[in-house]
């Protein structure tokens, strides 16, 4: 996912982008939904969220 779009899903659930790189905004992003905040924490391999929107970039 290319980070315009991730910038326009934190948008959409309040989260201020500011100067955050991709996967800061990610972690924030699940923050927010109460989720771990795992992404790109190298974690991919064991995760068991098949349904997480950023499963396709996380390593």
């Amino acid at each position: 996912m290319k980070v315009v779009e991730v910038k326009a899903i934190a948008a959409e659930r309040g989260v201020k982008a500011g100067k955050l790189n991709k996967g800061e905004l990610i972690r924030a992003i699940q923050q927010t939904e109460g989720n771990e905040e795992c992404f790109d924490s190298g974690k991919a391999r064991d995760c068991d969220q098949a349904e997480c929107l950023w499963r396709d970039d996380c390593k």
